[in-house]
């Protein structure tokens, strides 16, 4: 068997009942995680732009958005996935090498399902593979060091999971993932530098190819066979050798997997507990810093402290301030909270803001480095002008391995971000449709998101 198709007998043979009640729990909480996420977007500038492009699009009515009306699956899924990804609140998985977000696949099952009308299992059932499938290849096969972006792995998974959500057959699974995989390989450019809208579109537009390619493979479209380990493959083109027996693999990767308590990139979490930690102590005053210093691990340092992945002092948008520790930190240490309403354009021009996150220094330490993915060390220093000093240290924090976010904690959450534009009423039925979606089907699902408003009311 190439592969590819090793792969594809995995997805094809994958069952709910494969699945442990832990997992199938953990996979509900990053469902109700990402719904709340994706709803607390809604009217972001570039979500509706969005929203105003598929709606003169058109196209055949297979899937429902969220907020309502429908379109074609893969739209849906573009969509969708653009609003659980644009304030970058999701899930995420640690690998050495790499680190994605699993949930970002939800769009695509979701559409795919709703479309193919399948059971509340099989929708669970193809999220978990596209949990698998993403982690482990990230696992095995990272790709940001030579320049691609972690959407690479989610090509394969996107796909694989999209072709399980249709209900498609092994040979045609593997040529979704085959046509995917060979034709969606990102660059990294793309969270380097001064940051642009597509950093929370890259994945979005995975989902939709992935989408698209297992649509292409049910009408009997073929991909590359061999596009794993052939001549000018991923392989050799890209990731190296690596291995993974797939006819080994389970269905449980999702509880390796953590969810975000900050509204802020994953690698943040820690620092900003402990920043939150010193402005609890008495005596605090933001106004009085003269420096930040904080020590953390070496890929924190490199893709939100200023390291390789460029400059984290000149924010002048969302999409850089969510991606830059120096201020988060600030917005942490000023607003004691870092929520959507920290990346509003006036919060980000203000001068306290643009002040305090100049005296932020950071620098990655090798032996914390070699502590992560295990932990999340940071080491915050702050030095007043008075000269007094305080320090915390953080390892984890809550949604961390160590500290995993229960359901109530989960559901704290999504009715933050989700009230301004859910009823109490709507929340409450969506809660308890995810918590007991094995009864329910996807249209279910589908059909509570389309009656979410598009737009706020006064909560």
């Amino acid at each position: 068997m190439t592969e590819v198709a090793q792969l594809a007998s995995f997805v094809h043979r994958a069952r709910f009942e494969d699945i442990s009640a832990a997992a199938v729990q953990e996979l509900k909480i990053r469902i109700l995680d990402t719904v709340g996420v994706a709803i607390g977007a809604q009217d972001a500038p570039p979500i509706q732009a969005i929203r105003s492009l598929l709606h003169d699009l058109g196209g055949n009515p297979a899937a429902s958005y969220l907020g309502g009306g429908q379109g074609s699956a893969d739209r849906v899924a573009f969509y969708n996935a653009a609003l659980s990804r644009y304030l970058d609140y999701m899930d995420a998985y640690l690998a050495k090498g790499e680190t994605n977000h699993p949930s970002d696949n939800l769009g695509a099952v979701l559409a795919c399902a709703e479309s193919a009308d399948a059971s509340g299992k099989d929708l669970l059932t193809a999220l978990a593979v596209a949990y698998q499938v993403h982690t482990r290849l990230s696992d095995v096969a990272p790709v940001r060091a030579k320049g691609f972006d972690h959407t690479t792995q989610g090509a394969y998974a996107a796909a694989a999971a999209s072709a399980k959500a249709l209900g498609l057959d092994a040979g045609q699974i593997a040529n979704a993932i085959a046509i995917s995989g060979t034709a969606n390989n990102a660059l990294r450019v793309t969270r380097t530098g001064n940051l642009s809208h597509w950093k929370g579109l890259a994945y979005p537009n995975t989902a939709k190819e992935g989408v698209f390619a297992a649509l292409l493979a049910s009408r009997g479209i073929t991909g590359p066979e061999a596009v794993f380990e052939g001549n000018k493959g991923f392989k050799d083109s890209i990731a190296g050798p690596f291995d993974i027996d797939w006819l080994a693999e389970d269905l449980e990767s999702v509880r390796r997997t953590i969810l975000k308590k900050h509204n802020a990139e994953i690698h943040s979490q820690s620092a900003l507990d402990a920043a939150l930690d010193i402005r609890a102590r008495p005596g605090f005053d933001a106004h009085a810093i003269s420096s930040v210093r904080l020590r953390t691990f070496d890929v924190a340092f490199s893709i939100i402290g200023g390291g390789e992945e460029g400059d984290k002092q000149n924010i002048r948008t969302k999409e850089e301030a969510d991606h830059s520790l120096p201020y988060m930190l600030a917005a942490a240490l000023l607003d004691g909270q870092v929520l959507p309403e920290q990346y509003e354009p006036e919060r980000i021009a203000a001068a306290d803001i643009q002040a305090l996150l100049r005296k932020v220094h950071i620098s990655p330490d090798p032996a914390l480095s070699a502590r992560f993915p295990q932990e999340m060390p940071a080491e915050l220093e702050i030095t007043f002008a008075d000269g007094r000093i305080e320090r915390a240290t953080r390892n984890s924090y809550e949604g961390f391995h160590t500290q995993p976010m229960s359901w109530e904690t989960a559901r704290r959450k999504f009715d933050l971000l989700a009230a301004p534009f859910a009823s109490a009423d709507l929340r409450e039925r969506l809660a308890g449709l995810i918590a007991t979606l094995e009864t329910h089907s996807a249209r279910d699902l589908a059909g509570l998101l389309a009656q979410v408003p598009a737009t706020r009311h006064t909560v």
